[in-house]
């Protein structure tokens, strides 16, 4: 996964006559960073709130994941893992895989009998009495179970995707990308623009903070479609 000094690409299919996104192509990586989403505590909100009454398009995104078949799922990833996340005491860093990784790396401290864990030098073990001085290095939970294919994350490499404007996601294929324009009543092939674009950190919170409140996400982010 990216992080702040890297990006995600992605391709935009624009109707430049409404400015507005129709949908975008995209590789394992930027579908990743979108499912990552899911991981947060909203995945917990979006469940209990039900997707239907949710502001924005992390309902839909919510929904998508649910219904993509486990054919597009790494073998060993359980996909309750976001459909109903938890959040243990030492749980992955979880907000947007393009900000500054600050778990991983993390120092925490232990007794020097390694019978408790603090995030201060100073603090006391309740059962040996020394202090918490010995520095340990937080490592974060791991990647999502990896699978045979030796990829991490939770989708497969080997398939591109459409992500629709409100984040809905599913397989890319020719048919479906016809279907897509005939829906949006695209008639003038001249009239939609191809456009790649690059999602850094900046997009990247851009994208979480608009999906809670629009179903426009894309065209809100890339095209800066203030009404969207």
């Amino acid at each position: 996964m990216a992080t702040s000094s890297s990006s995600v690409s992605l391709k935009l299919l624009i109707d430049t006559n409404n400015q507005k996104v129709l949908f975008a192509e995209a590789g394992k990586d930027f579908i990743d960073f979108l499912f990552t989403l899911l991981s947060l505590p909203v995945g917990t909100l979006i469940r209990l709130l039900s997707t239907k009454g949710m502001v924005g398009s992390l309902g839909k995104l919510y929904s998508s994941f649910e219904n993509l078949s486990d054919t597009y799922i790494q073998p060993n990833f359980n996909k309750d893992t976001l459909l109903k996340p938890s959040s243990p005491l030492g749980s992955p860093m979880t907000l947007l895989s393009l900000e500054n990784d600050t778990s991983s790396g993390r120092k925490l401290y232990v007794c020097y009998q390694r019978h408790v864990v603090a995030d201060s030098p100073l603090a006391v073990c309740p059962h040996c009495r020394s202090k918490t001085s010995e520095v340990v290095t937080y490592m974060g939970s791991a990647d999502p179970q990896v699978g045979s294919s030796g990829e991490g994350g939770f989708v497969k490499g080997v398939v591109t995707y459409m992500v629709m404007d409100d984040l809905e996601v599913k397989p890319m294929s020719t048919i479906s990308s016809i279907t897509m324009l005939n829906k949006f009543n695209v008639k003038e092939v001249g009239a939609v623009e191809e456009r790649t674009v690059s999602l850094e950190m900046d997009q990247g919170l851009k994208l979480l903070h608009a999906s809670l409140q629009s179903k426009s996400v894309l065209t809100k982010v890339f095209l800066g479609n203030a009404g969207a």
